[in-house]
């Protein structure tokens, strides 16, 4: 009898992770005429700035965060791609200084395609992402589809007064970033058949680390403004804090933490189509240094799932801002620059 034939999720699905999410200048145009009406005095945070999840006050000491996050599989094992797609979900309720409190499920299987089985295993990964962060998956959503879709609808609680916003960054603030840059660059290797085994362990090591920094960073009044940084790159959501905060931003290249296999495989022409697309909506924001190398710029729209969260803090809490981070086990957590009075727009030196 032969062995049954090896489900290759990646092979179902045109872009993955948040490397298919519609591109910004898109989806601004999309969102364009779309009427804002009647917001609520208890609405703290809505559409206005592109935040990660919108938070509605409760009472006085507990506001409700609610988000949801969906993509189509970054990698083929079933199991991997669900506990990918459920930390990503989460980590919009860790960047606004939430802890969740339940998730419900989005799952959207081609079910003449894939055997139950996988999707069971699919649906295993995201609780078992969920069990790790305290809550349960208590329902959802499932349809049939053409290609793979998983994730969840996060929802946690964060006090009124320490809701870490995108927005209310300062002029001098330092940026930290969490996690290292080049997952979609991974990514793409992955789908090429070129990902070393060490590379495909650091591409599911980081991107199923649960943001839960947040959640201390929300009890220091020193950080300002969090958000973290998912399918529009390192430049995209910066440059999305810098026009909510109304500020500029300095980044370091050399400080930004990345993946060594990704820095090797961006030097060799590898990155995803989501790279260029990100660069096309933001790119005239951003100021480069003389001969900076193409793929130095791919590096900075390299679409992030389940990145790391970028803080802006007052610079005599930088030391306990990285404690928070290192305190948690993330280690390659980087101070990379400083947003200062002018103009939205980043400066990469």
């Amino acid at each position: 009898m032969n062995a049954p034939e090896k489900i290759r999720l990646t092979e179902f699905s045109h872009g993955g992770g948040c490397g298919c999410k519609i591109a910004p200048a898109v989806l601004s145009e999309i969102l364009a005429s779309t009427p804002i009406r009647g917001l609520p005095a208890d609405l703290l945070v809505g559409t206005e700035t592109s935040d990660d999840a919108a938070v509605y006050r409760l009472n006085d000491s507990q506001a409700l965060v609610a988000t949801t996050d969906f993509f189509t599989p970054i990698v083929d094992d079933p199991y991997d791609f669900g506990r990918i797609a459920a930390t990503n979900a989460l980590s919009d309720v860790y960047a606004m200084g939430g802890t969740p409190i339940f998730a419900l499920a989005i799952v959207g299987m081609p079910l003449d395609k894939l055997p139950v089985s996988v999707i069971q295993k699919i649906l295993e990964g995201g609780e078992s992402v969920c069990a790790a962060a305290g809550i349960p998956i208590a329902g959802g959503h499932s349809i049939d589809t053409l290609e793979p879709i998983y994730g969840l609808v996060g929802l946690g609680l964060v006090h009124p007064d320490k809701v870490k916003k995108n927005s209310d960054a300062r002029a001098g603030d330092v940026l930290v970033l969490g996690k290292p840059l080049g997952v979609g660059i991974l990514s793409a290797a992955l789908k090429k058949g070129k990902l070393s085994e060490e590379g495909y362990r650091q591409l599911i090591e980081l991107t199923t680390q649960l943001n839960t920094p947040g959640e201390v960073l929300a009890e220091m009044p020193e950080v300002h403004a969090v958000t973290d940084v998912t399918g529009f790159g390192l430049s995209g959501h910066l440059l999305e804090l810098c026009r909510g905060s109304k500020l500029a931003a300095d980044v370091r290249f050399e400080a930004v933490p990345m993946i060594a296999e990704a820095l090797d495989w961006a030097q060799q022409g590898v990155a995803t189509g989501a790279s260029d697309r990100n660069w096309k909506s933001h790119g005239h924001e951003v100021e480069l240094p003389a001969r900076f190398p193409d793929w130095k710029r791919k590096l900075l729209a390299d679409p992030q799932t389940s990145g790391g969260l970028l803080v802006a803090c007052d610079p005599r809490a930088e030391a306990a801002v990285l404690k928070a981070f290192t305190d948690r086990g993330f280690a390659e957590a980087r101070s990379i620059g400083r947003l200062s009075a002018g103009a939205p727009r980043l400066t990469v030196t």
